[in-house]
C-alpha cells in the first residue's frame, strides 16, 4: 500500500467512526440517541486511535492536514509530499462521510432537525462568534500538535503499539476539555470533506452546509498545528 492510499484509508476510517458516533447520538430512532457528549468524545478518540493503528506503519498516519503542515514546518516531513498527503486526507474524509450516510440511510427521513443532520458531517459553534471560534480551534489544535510530538518523543513512533492509543487519549482529553465551544474539528479534512459530502448527498430535509463558518475549522487547525509544532521544538528541541 502506498502512503497516499494509506492516508485515504486511515482518514476514511477516522471519519467513518467519528461521524458515525455523532450520527448515533443525534439522529432519531438510533439506539444511541441522546447518549451525550461523553459518548461522542469517546467515539472520536477511538476513531483516531483506530485510524492511526491501521496505517501508522505505512504513512505515519497523519490523517490531518494540520499535522502534515506542522511536521513539515519543523522539518520532520518533506514539503514535496505535503500536497499528496493533504489530497489523500480530504478524499478519505469525504469517503468516510459517504459511508456514514449509507449506514444511517433509514434515519435521515425520520430526523426533523436539519442542524442535527449537518452536525453528523461537520462542526458548528455552540455560540457563533467567529473570532473566538477561531481562537478555540487554534488552542485545541495547538494542544493536539504539541501532544502528538510529546508522544512521539517519549513513547516512540506511531507504528509502535502504545503510541496510537496515547494519541486517542489525547484526542479524548481535548474533546472533553476544549471541544464543547466549537466541536473541536482540529482537522481541516475532517470538517471540509464531510461538509462537502453533506452538500452533495441526497439527504431529506437537510439545511445549507454553513459555508460561512467553514473557513474556521480550516484556518484554526492550520494555525494551531503550526504554532504547536514550533513551540514544542522551541522548548524541547525535538
Amino acid at each position: 500500500m502506498s502512503p497516499f492510499v494509506a492516508e485515504v484509508v486511515g482518514t476514511a476510517l477516522l471519519v467513518l467512526l467519528g461521524d458515525g458516533v455523532v450520527a448515533a447520538v443525534v439522529l432519531n430512532k438510533s439506539k444511541a440517541q441522546n447518549s451525550g457528549w461523553m459518548v461522542i468524545t469517546t467515539g472520536w478518540a477511538l476513531a483516531v486511535a483506530m485510524g492511526v493503528y491501521a496505517v501508522g506503519r505505512i504513512s505515519g498516519a497523519h490523517l490531518n492536514p494540520a499535522i502534515t503542515l506542522g511536521l513539515a514546518a519543523i522539518g520532520k516531513f518533506p514539503w514535496r509530499a505535503v500536497p499528496s498527503y493533504m489530497t489523500a486526507q480530504f478524499l478519505g474524509a469525504f469517503l468516510g462521510a459517504v459511508i456514514v450516510w449509507v449506514a444511517y440511510l433509514a434515519h435521515w427521513p425520520v430526523t426533523e432537525d436539519s442542524s442535527a443532520k449537518l452536525a453528523v458531517f461537520s462542526t458548528a459553534p455552540a455560540i457563533r462568534r467567529l473570532p473566538m471560534n477561531l481562537v478555540t480551534e487554534i488552542i485545541a489544535t495547538f494542544v493536539l500538535m504539541f501532544g502528538v510530538l510529546a508522544i512521539l518523543a517519549n513513547a516512540g513512533p506511531l507504528q509502535s503499539g502504545l503510541s496510537p492509543l496515547l494519541v486517542g487519549f489525547l484526542v479524548w482529553s481535548i474533546g472533553l476539555s476544549l471541544g464543547a465551544p466549537t466541536g473541536y474539528a482540529m482537522n481541516p479534512a475532517r470538517d471540509l470533506g464531510p461538509r462537502l459530502a453533506h452538500a452533495l448527498l441526497p439527504i431529506p430535509g437537510k439545511r445549507d452546509s454553513d459555508w460561512g463558518y467553514s473557513w474556521v475549522p480550516i484556518a484554526g487547525p492550520v494555525i494551531g498545528g503550526f504554532l504547536g509544532a514550533v513551540v514544542f521544538v522551541g522548548l524541547f528541541g525535538y
